[in-house]
């Protein structure tokens, strides 16, 4: 009886997707085994002229996009409503029909609507992107656009990690109080981040600043500053030199994006040191804690959580990214952890984003403490970061 009523619920989903009258399907109540799952919201869209169920896994800090066609959404909403979620609620133009299951027992509800429209299924429609215009001399310095001024086909995924960084990081940069704040990225590369955030304060938001890109590759900064120039962005440049090497006094933001392990590190040194207002890291690979943690004695209780080598690598990561925060706050500023791209795009999509608030002093004992007992439980004997800071 309860597959029959599976089924029937189904049926329900499948018409209302074929008849276009769907206008939501929101599963919840999880009791699966994925961690900070907390419900599933289901759509119809049509992409590129196919129709797919969009699902959008709502997690505690994050949601993740993933589209099917129907036989494969069909399938993984069986398996969900058998064995995962204890409710699901679908709504379409002509009735609202609810799914309920406690214990081997499952209900269904249908109630008749009317007067209700189901929303558009168009997927591909213009986004609302900081930057819009995509003909700019560095999108096609960069590979991004073509000579025809349009984004390429293979770098949509890279324009839209511009944009969301841009959407990130400019409020972030308007709010500082200096009349025209110096921003200085760290390990720069091909300055993405650069060029896309000066030409959005410059010419979107109107707020001067000046952006110094440091680069130990000399081809990349002269080809940086090249491009800076032929697009006529006087106030951005590029500078050769390691990220510790680099003196940031003056900069009123620090910025650093995947820098490899400790050269993360090396970066919100050198904010710290120059006072910055801003530091914002998005961290890469975390080999200098994971060794000690391999080497050390971590709490007999971990060991379920360290025994495989990607449980390791995980917590190694949470580690290193938590005594960072730490070490922020313990240095007078005030973090926040967060996703800042899909992890579809990259899995090192974490971002570290520390603003100065003077805390430094009011709560240090309460900060070192945690410090010292986060080290212990890992088997951590010190962080890079303590160092440089001389702890």
């Amino acid at each position: 009886m309860n597959a029959e009523r599976i089924e029937e619920f189904l049926s329900a989903v499948k018409s209302a997707f074929a008849g276009n009258t769907l206008i939501k399907l929101r599963l919840s109540g999880y009791h699966g085994a994925e961690a900070d799952l907390k419900s599933i919201d289901v759509k119809k869209i049509v992409a590129k002229g196919s129709e797919k169920f969009s699902f959008t896994f709502h997690y505690k800090t994050r949601d993740i996009i993933k589209n099917h066609i129907q036989p494969e959404a069909l399938g993984h909403l069986r398996t969900a409503l058998r064995h995962e979620f204890r409710s699901a609620q679908l709504a379409t133009s002509e009735f609202d029909l609810s799914f309920e299951r406690n214990g081997d027992k499952v209900r269904l509800k249908r109630t008749e609507i009317a007067g209700r429209e189901a929303p558009s299924t168009e997927h591909n429609r213009a986004k609302n992107r900081p930057l819009t215009e995509t003909d700019k001399p560095y999108l096609q310095a960069l590979g991004i656009s073509g000579k025809d001024g349009q984004v390429r086909n293979d770098a949509q995924d890279k324009f839209r990690q511009i944009n969301k960084m841009v959407e990130i990081f400019a409020p972030l940069i308007q709010a500082i109080k200096a009349d025209k704040p110096v921003i200085v990225d760290m390990g720069a590369g091909k300055g993405y981040l650069d060029f896309a955030l000066y030409d959005y304060l410059a010419n979107v938001a109107k707020r001067p600043a000046e952006v110094i890109g440091v680069e130990m590759r000399g081809k990349l900064v002269e080809d940086g500053n090249a491009t800076a120039a032929a697009s006529g962005f006087s106030d951005l440049r590029f500078v050769p030199g390691t990220i510790l090497d680099y003196d940031a006094a003056g900069a009123d933001a620090v910025i650093a994006l995947h820098a490899c392990d400790t050269a993360t590190d090396d970066a919100i040194f050198r904010g710290i040191s120059a006072g910055a207002s801003l530091i914002a890291v998005a961290p890469c690979c975390h080999k200098q804690i994971r060794r000690q943690m391999e080497a050390g004695r971590p709490a007999p209780q971990l060991d379920v959580l360290l025994r495989h080598g990607i449980f390791l690598e995980r917590q190694a990561e949470m580690v290193t990214d938590a005594l960072r925060a730490l070490l922020l706050e313990l240095s007078g500023y005030r973090t926040k952890v967060f996703e800042f791209v899909s992890d579809a795009h990259t899995p090192k999509n974490n971002l570290i984003v520390a603003e100065k608030d003077g805390r430094a002093g009011r709560d240090r004992d309460a900060v070192l403490k945690q410090i010292v007992e986060v080290k212990a439980m890992f088997g951590v004997e010190k962080h890079y970061l303590e160092g440089l800071l001389g702890l």
